[in-house]
């Protein structure tokens, strides 16, 4: 397989019902997509899912940033955000299995293959390396579909295992990356991300179903080792500050609980879509959490204390069509509260594909996040996330292309920094057929702190998206 084909993650436009729930999300022209029937009633089948985000950026960067050994204030570059590959069977009634692969965040310094640096063949940033995402089985206890007096199932039950995406805490923390409203998910809402999971993914086992107008998701989990040391002036131990350290990992569970009050949303997959592009009338409110006994541990007192990651978020969704039919305008809303609480002073900084290094000779104030695109991510603390679009009105009665600009903000207050911190997010969707094929151009903006107290400025980032999927 080429490493220059992208691949995207068809996530909740993948519905193993019908090709209507397909089209909701994509193009008419797409129908059932890469799909093989294993028996000719077709009940029995096969999905293959391929796609691409590549991202044009031009950044401002954090104070004290070098990229490649040379000091930066300002780069433009050009990467992979996702390149995947995913394929399921549905090889009886009840049974389902998947498995998904891919790439993600190369740019041109990094994210190549363990070991790559330098120049050459295999020089920094070349020839990532490809893993699995998902690896799943599912069997359904309580199938969907008609009952044998030909009523239709209200109630279901299916449970799976294996390295899996069937999470609590939000809705948004099962977000499908194919169909995000702006141009990709804010990571908070990925708690874990790449520390005691495995890029958002769990091994263990999971159950999830609908009661009437309720959909459900459990799980019970075994997280991944983490082991990192409590930070230290000197030789003087800084006390009260959690870091991901677990230990023998306790076993984890959570959940989620989402009330459909119009349209049902399928959940044969994980992925939850992040905008319908007026094909669905949706309203939404749930609630979830996450919890691992002893995820953490900070110094107190001299000695290493171990403390527990407790996770709980509220949110709200809505997809509501408005207006004139023939011009099929929709506005897309959601909100989500998250209350973090991973031990005293806990935070993290991240970047998405961030190519920055501390500069040695850099003699300013540095950003408190590090070097590059970082920022504080999450932490002990409260998060509020709100993201809102319009779908413009159609043109022609078959318009190829449809347009919907968006907004975000995102207010930060975290028990780590004595200021709470705001975050600005605005783009505009172009769909050239559904979200097959769209472009989206973002303008971001991050607070820069200096110390836990200051916010000393703020910094900007252009982001251009390319994705297409099949």
């Amino acid at each position: 397989m080429s490493r220059s084909v992208t691949f995207t993650l068809a996530l909740a436009l993948l519905s193993l019902a019908t090709t209507t729930r397909l089209r909701a999300q994509g193009s008419s022209e797409y129908g059932s997509g890469l799909k093989f029937n294993l028996s000719p009633d077709g009940t029995k089948y096969a999905r293959i899912i391929m796609w691409n985000q590549i991202w044009f950026r031009s950044m401002q960067m954090n104070p004290g940033t070098s990229v490649n050994g040379t000091p930066t204030d300002q780069l433009t570059d050009v990467g992979a955000r996702r390149l995947r590959l995913l394929g399921y069977a549905q090889i009886s009634p009840r049974y389902l299995i998947l498995v998904h692969a891919g790439i993600n965040n190369q740019t041109f310094v990094n994210g190549g293959a363990s070991g790559s640096s330098g120049t050459g063949g295999y020089g920094q940033g070349k020839k990532p390396g490809i893993f699995f995402h998902d690896v799943w089985n599912e069997y359904a206890v309580v199938p969907a579909g008609k009952k044998p007096d030909g009523s239709v199932a209200k109630n279901t039950l299916y449970v799976g295992a294996g390295l899996h995406y069937w999470h609590g805490v939000s809705r948004m923390t099962s977000a499908s990356t194919l169909n995000f409203l702006a141009i990709d998910a804010p990571i908070f809402n990925w708690p874990l991300i790449e520390n005691s999971d495995q890029f958002a993914r769990l091994f263990g086992v999971y159950a999830k179903g609908k009661l009437g107008k309720f959909e459900y998701r459990l799980n019970y989990n075994k997280p991944f080792a983490t082991n990192q040391t409590p930070p230290t002036s000197g030789t003087v131990v800084t006390p009260d500050v959690a870091v991901d350290n677990n230990g023998v990992s306790k076993m984890s569970y959570g959940a989620y609980l989402e009330y459909q009050f119009l349209d049902q949303e399928a959940n044969i997959l994980p992925f939850k879509v992040g905008t319908y592009v007026g094909t669905k009338r949706v309203f939404n409110i749930g609630a979830g959490f996450y919890r691992q006994p002893e995820g953490t541990r900070y110094y107190n007192g001299g000695s290493l204390k171990p403390s527990d990651i407790n996770l709980f978020s509220v949110d709200m969704f809505a997809d509501l069509p408005f207006g004139d039919k023939k011009k099929n305008m929709a506005v897309t809303a959601y909100s989500v509260f998250y209350d973090y609480n991973f031990g005293p002073n806990y935070i993290r900084n991240l970047g998405i594909m961030n190519p920055g290094a501390n500069n040695p000779a850099f003699e300013g104030k540095r950003a408190l996040a590090g070097p590059g695109d970082a920022r504080p991510l999450l932490g002990t603390g409260q998060i509020w996330y709100t993201q809102a679009g319009l779908l413009l009105p159609k043109t022609t009665d078959k318009p190829k292309m449809r347009v919907q600009p968006f907004a975000a903000y995102t207010y930060k207050n975290l028990e780590a920094l004595g200021k709470a911190g705001s975050y600005y997010d605005l783009g505009c969707n172009f769909y050239l057929d559904g979200h097959h094929a769209k472009i989206t151009p973002q303008w971001s903006v991050r607070p820069i702190y200096t110390d836990k107290n200051t916010i000393s400025d703020y910094k900007g980032e252009f982001l251009l998206q390319a994705q297409i999927y099949l």
